[in-house]
């Protein structure tokens, strides 16, 4: 049985992620953006949404633990102390959002004791909200989701995003030359979409924790594996903006085991 504390979040981030939606449509492809210290760009609409749901929640779980990719530049690490923590990155893919390009994705994700126990992620292409964690299914809308898991083959098609890291360069080789590969510019919905069945694996090298705390979830919810490369994020006992970036493949367990030997990742 749900315990009531968690399940009164999960209303909570549903509410607070939605009524964020009407300006983030509003806004697509004609707000002003800055580019922030560490090359990646801002704007006006990821503060008013980070400000936004925090402020809603703040207001219910005034005990819990607040964390945002936007919080105020040279903030140093943070300790994760709290039961219950939020990670929220208001807009993953804001270079997609600021350019009119619609792969982009409100990430909000629910931790207890530093572990990723729920997701929820509105995803702007297609006006639709992903949802669910370990327990409670993982959900595309009203639609319950399961990883796809058929074998990897040359049909396959997995998320990978242009390497941040040139040493990285050789796995986009390897990927191309097995699969078909889609770089959305959201590390949020290239996880949430091998939850939703959409796509077959990711692999990814580029993302930060705040990137996909709500997408872990939903991926576990879904019978599905997040495999990390360099060492494992989880359970999360502090929050840097200058955090290493994180490595690692997901999808089914085979397919995990497949993406693994054609990295040559053990």
């Amino acid at each position: 049985m749900t315990h009531p504390e968690i399940s009164q979040r999960i209303a909570a981030a549903k509410a607070a992620v939605l009524a964020q939606t009407d300006l983030l449509q509003h806004e697509f492809g004609r707000v002003k953006s800055e580019w922030k210290a560490d090359g990646t760009r801002v704007t006006a609409v990821d503060l008013a949404i980070s400000a936004g749901i925090f402020a809603e929640l703040r207001a219910k779980f005034p005990a819990d633990d607040f964390f945002s990719e936007e919080l105020a530049e040279g903030d140093g690490p943070r300790a994760a102390t709290r039961r219950f923590a939020w990670v929220l990155d208001p807009i993953d893919g804001t270079n997609n959002y600021a350019l009119g390009i619609a792969h982009c994705a409100i990430s909000l994700g629910l931790l207890e004791n530093g572990q990723p126990i729920y997701g929820v992620i509105y995803d702007l292409a297609r006006r639709r909200l992903m949802h669910g964690g370990p327990g409670f299914g993982a959900w595309d809308g009203d639609r319950a989701t399961r990883v796809r898991e058929a074998p990897l083959d040359a049909q396959s098609v997995v998320g990978f995003h242009t390497p941040y890291d040139r040493r990285h360069a050789p796995d986009a080789k390897s990927l191309v030359e097995h699969f078909k590969i889609r770089a959305l510019g959201s590390s949020t919905l290239h996880l949430a979409y091998v939850a939703a069945g959409i796509l077959d694996g990711v692999v990814d090298h580029n993302v930060k924790i705040w990137d996909i705390a709500a997408a872990v979830p939903l991926c576990l919810a879904a019978g599905g594996q997040v495999q990390f490369l360099n060492g494992e994020q989880f359970p999360l006992r502090q929050f840097d903006l200058g955090m290493p970036r994180i490595r690692y493949v997901a999808g089914s367990p085979e397919t995990c085991a497949a993406l693994r030997r054609v990295l040559h990742a053990g």
